[in-house]
């Protein structure tokens, strides 16, 4: 029987074999990280080195990376604890940022998934100060990228802070925080090859958060908790590794732009939200029409292929994605769409297999149809 062909790399990257083996080693050792004997500074010598890795991944200040459970957890930090009089988020951001103020004004995107700058700018002229916006650099479904720049120039232009949620990218795609500009970031070391579980707040001022959790004097006062020194040392791993593979990891986009043109030559009536924007070169969301993604993913999966309906976080829900909603895609066509995501250990071979059992699914739809 073949191996599974794992194509949901945006939801949880299988890890870097050394990523696992740092993690290990430090696990193996034991040891408080806050400790001052031999074995508690050699933890600490763990962490410090992966808070270097992960800065030197997204172009950031080390003092500027505070340690979290996730990119969930830096999310809310960054947006719960801003003290902003307003927040504004664009209407495709991941679930952790759109629900961390309920207040919060949800900015229009274009058809392509792309945030309207325009109507940030008024959003802006019109909220109390100070405000925070809340803009994601690329979109863990469509894989559209987002004009981060932007975004900023705009916000500053009325005196207001930026968040970015930097997680699908980090790892896929070069990422400077100093040129992009935003006051902070999330990143999760999981959707890189690191483990699950310890993501990061990056921070453009490295005194400019107030902690979400509170106890501890950990991460300088800004996250209390012993930390997590296995999955910050197999993080910091990760990030090193996938620094070294940005190159080889956007020779993707030839696999992607390849399968979607197989798909469209097989039907169609196939297409992808957000092709037609610049994307992260793993992701692409493909419209079935006529076949629930539920269907798709069941089927998918009985051969042997692992996708998903979108956003792990929500992949339960049996409403249409409230990103294809966003970007104004007919109800029918987004409750059809299925979100295939390559990786580091994505073969041509293996996009071959999902070609052709995505080539099956729709001659059984079609029959059915007819």
């Amino acid at each position: 029987m073949n191996a599974t062909v794992y194509l949901d790399y945006n939801a949880s990257a299988p890890m870097w074999p050394e990523a696992a083996e740092a993690a290990a080693e430090a696990m193996r050792a034991g040891a408080n990280a806050s400790s001052i004997h031999a074995p508690g500074r050699a933890a600490r010598a763990r962490v410090e080195q992966a808070r270097q890795s992960v800065a030197r991944l997204v172009g950031a200040d080390p003092a500027g990376i505070v340690f979290t459970g996730g990119g969930t957890e830096a999310n809310n930090q960054a947006i719960r604890c801003c003290g902003a009089a307003r927040v504004l988020v664009s209407a495709i951001e991941h679930e952790s940022a759109l629900s961390a103020d309920e207040r919060a004004v949800r900015l229009p995107v274009t058809a392509d998934g792309v945030i309207d700058l325009e109507a940030l700018d008024r959003a802006l002229a019109a909220a109390p100060r100070p405000a925070l916006v809340a803009v994601m650099l690329a979109n863990n479904e469509t894989g559209v990228v987002q004009p981060v720049a932007g975004a900023v120039a705009a916000a500053r232009r009325h005196g207001a802070r930026v968040h970015c949620d930097a997680v699908q990218a980090a790892g896929k795609i070069p990422v400077d925080a100093a040129a992009l500009g935003a006051d902070s970031y999330a990143v999760s070391a999981h959707k890189l090859g690191g483990p699950q579980g310890v993501g990061a707040l990056v921070l453009r001022d490295p005194d400019g958060a107030a902690p979400l959790i509170h106890g501890g004097g950990q991460e300088r006062g800004r996250r209390a908790g012993t930390e997590n020194v296995a999955g910050i040392a197999g993080f910091g791993r990760a990030a090193e590794i996938a620094a070294q593979r940005l190159d080889e990891f956007a020779r993707l986009s030839a696999l992607r732009d390849r399968m979607e043109a197989e798909i469209r030559a097989l039907d169609p009536g196939a297409w992808m939200p957000g092709a037609a924007a610049p994307r992260l070169p793993n992701t692409s969301m493909a419209v079935m029409p006529g076949c629930e993604s539920a269907a798709q993913v069941i089927a998918m999966d009985l051969d042997g292929i692992a996708v998903s309906a979108g956003s792990a976080c929500s992949s339960g829900r049996v409403r249409p994605p409230y990103v294809l909603a966003a970007m104004g895609v007919d109800e029918d066509a987004a409750m059809c769409a299925l979100r295939v995501s390559l990786g580091w250990r994505t073969t041509a071979g293996e996009v071959d297999r999902f070609v052709a059992a995505w080539a099956r699914l729709r001659d059984r739809t079609a029959r059915r149809v007819a």
